[in-house]
């Protein structure tokens, strides 16, 4: 009879006793979860050579001694280099464009070629860039004169080697070969580009 009840004794202040001794009901605090620093994809490397071709649109009108207006399909090709600094582009080519544009009966606008230089802004697969340079326009009876253009682009890589984009110029030729009509020309182009 005493071993019974001092079992039933043992028992009872053992389970008494077992909330004491097994802590809070509060779950332990959790370890801090430290998350994986982000990746940045990998962007574009557009340094190395490329040659496209170009389809647009061109206003071309005169002032001085002429005043006169026309505008019509202008395209044709064009071949330069890129080198990528990171975030900046730079880059220099050659364009040449062929059109058939009557300039208000009196004459027509021809072709237009471009010495370019470029710097752009890299915007994941795109490359957003200012223009300029010299120009030189070919009229067929007023000759050939050079002057200078400058504008904006937009370029977007669709695969390694291939970009498609687009360009708007503005072209200034003063005293056109001697004539003291001042010749301007604005174009805007879609381009496709394959670099190699």
């Amino acid at each position: 009879m005493t071993f019974k009840r001092l079992s039933l004794a043992t028992v009872g202040a053992a389970l008494i006793a077992a909330p004491a001794f097994a802590g809070s009901v509060a779950p332990a605090p959790a370890d801090p979860v430290i998350a994986p620093a982000p990746v940045a994809s990998p962007g574009i490397d557009w340094t190395g050579a490329y040659g496209g071709l170009s389809l647009g649109y061109a206003d071309v009108s005169t002032s001085g001694a002429a005043s006169l207006s026309g505008d019509g399909m202008i395209g044709g090709l064009s071949l330069g280099y890129d080198y990528d600094l990171g975030n900046i582009v730079l880059g220099a080519g050659i364009d040449y464009d062929i059109s058939d544009i009557d300039v208000g009966g009196a004459d027509t606008l021809e072709s237009v070629a471009r010495l370019k230089l470029r710097a752009g802004y890299e915007m994941g697969r795109g490359l957003l860039y200012a223009t300029g340079g010299a120009a030189q326009a070919s009229l067929a009876n007023l000759g050939e004169d050079t002057g200078y253009f400058a504008g904006i682009g937009y370029e977007h890589m669709l695969t390694d080697k291939v970009s498609i984009g687009g360009e708007v110029l503005y072209h200034a030729f003063d005293d056109f070969n001697g004539s003291g009509i001042d010749v301007e020309a604005t174009t805007a182009a879609a381009k496709v580009n394959f670099r190699f």
